[in-house]
């Protein structure tokens, strides 16, 4: 184990040494440049060539501080770091071969780091459902992210994706201008328990996606379930063993622009064909935990979703600035899903102020609700091991609901990096009303090399 980390890091600082290499090849005044797209410049030029030619690569870093200031479950304060390095290249297969319409990707991700949600904020025999730095998480290796060609039809009507990705890239996407984990990316993928795997990790999969208007399209898709590829040491899993079963996410999206001010609505559905187990139940319908029985299985799960969001002003006729409002919903599966609802509600201002018109300010808030069922089921567990204090270490908490609230202001620092200092407030951290309500900073840096 600890060899396949240090081999990690090892690929990660041989990718750093090379991207200094390009950087001294590249023109003085591009790199570094606050005006270029990326740190490393233009590389003399070459770098636009090869997107002309139909190669565009990406490299990319995110790095997140969370310090517990007061709170929690353990009140001893310290800092926690994680961050993610990627590296891929986005082709356009027209330019390069030829193939009308036709493009493909190309990503590895590479995490490392430590998370203080897991033992400062939350109790370690709960955690917390949500997470302070929403880029740690699935292992400290290498992934193969992305694998993907993708061609569109009759004349774009019609756009078919296929190799290897997640769901979230396609199906209930949502951006990450936050650190905390509720309001940053596909929620679904983060409360659909052991079945919808967000980024970094990969699946087999397709999705069609039919365009019906300029603003409306109709999308479906096939994710392979594959729990072997959460393990360490299976980033380049390509095969099936160990499928479970499949994904079928549908969703239907609409693109309106009332006022000529962008806005996208979602609303989706998912179901897993594999076998889930009840939360509660045993075969006979009685309470698994008290008959001692195994949890009754379940031929499948499923749940749905919903997301808005709407840029509601401009900045002084500047449709890059302005005032933008998010809300995120998903519902799950009662009988077999940990959490059972999520809600959040995000307001974002980009360019609030003239001196600084490519920062941002953002505050949200969300509530993620854990399955009574749950709830139940920990009560007859401490019941049935005769543990009623909460300070044993064999109680099983009970988990009802956690609130997270963020309130971050993103400093534009120059075109290729954006620095993040917020604040949240956890009440409830896990859902366990004995975790006194926690207070994190944060910070949040973002770069493209």
């Amino acid at each position: 184990m600890k060899m396949k980390h240090v081999n990690a890091r090892l690929i990660c600082q041989m990718s750093a040494a090379a991207i200094l290499v390009l950087a001294g090849n590249a023109m003085a005044d591009d790199a570094f440049s606050a005006d270029s797209k990326w740190m490393t410049g233009d590389w003399g030029g070459e770098r636009t060539k090869l997107i002309e030619q139909g190669i565009d690569i990406k490299m990319d870093y995110v790095g997140e501080v969370g310090g517990n200031l007061h709170g929690g479950y353990n009140d001893d304060k310290t800092a926690r770091y994680a961050d993610q390095f990627g590296l891929g290249a986005a082709l356009d297969l027209e330019k390069l071969l030829g193939w009308d319409n036709t493009q493909a990707k190309i990503q590895l991700t590479n995490r490392n780091g430590e998370n203080i949600s897991n033992d400062r904020i939350g109790d370690p025999r709960a955690g917390t459902l949500s997470s302070s730095q929403e880029v740690y998480g699935r292992g400290h290796m290498v992934r193969l992210t992305q694998l993907w060609i993708q061609h569109q039809f009759f004349d774009n009507t019609l756009d078919v994706k296929a190799g290897y990705f997640g769901e979230g890239e396609d199906f209930n996407t949502f951006p990450c201008e936050f650190q905390n984990l509720a309001f940053c990316g596909s929620q679904v993928g983060n409360w659909a328990t052991n079945i919808w795997y967000n980024w970094p990790v990969m699946q087999a999969a397709v999705r069609v996606k039919y365009n019906i208007s300029p603003e409306f399209y109709a999308q479906i898709g096939a994710y392979n379930q594959n729990p072997s590829q959460l393990e360490h040491g299976n980033g380049f899993k390509l095969s099936g063993s160990g499928t479970a079963g499949t994904v079928l996410p549908v969703e239907l999206v609409w693109l309106p622009n009332p006022n000529n001010l962008p806005g996208e609505y979602r609303v989706g559905y998912y179901k897993s064909t594999a076998e889930a187990n009840d939360v509660l139940k045993d075969d006979n319908g009685n309470d698994a935990a008290t008959s001692g029985n195994a949890y009754r299985s379940h031929s499948s799960k499923h749940g749905y979703w919903f997301v808005a969001q709407q840029q509601l002003t401009s900045h002084n006729g500047d449709k890059t600035r302005g005032l933008n409002i998010a809300a995120n919903a998903t519902f799950h599966d009662k009988d077999t899903n940990f959490v059972d609802n999520y809600q959040s509600l995000m307001f974002v201002y980009k360019g609030p102020f003239d001196a600084r018109p490519k920062d941002d300010m953002g505050i949200g808030f969300a509530r993620t609700h854990v399955n009574d069922d749950v709830k139940k089921n920990a009560e007859l567990v401490n019941a049935a091991n005769n543990v009623t204090d909460y300070e044993n270490p064999l109680f099983s908490p009970l988990r009802t609901t956690e609130y997270n609230y963020e309130l971050n202001y993103g400093f534009h620092v120059t075109n290729w990096l954006t620095v993040r200092p917020n604040l949240q407030y956890i009440t409830h951290p896990g859902g366990v009303d004995e975790v006194d309500d926690a207070l994190v900073a944060g910070l949040k840096i973002q770069s493209v090399f």
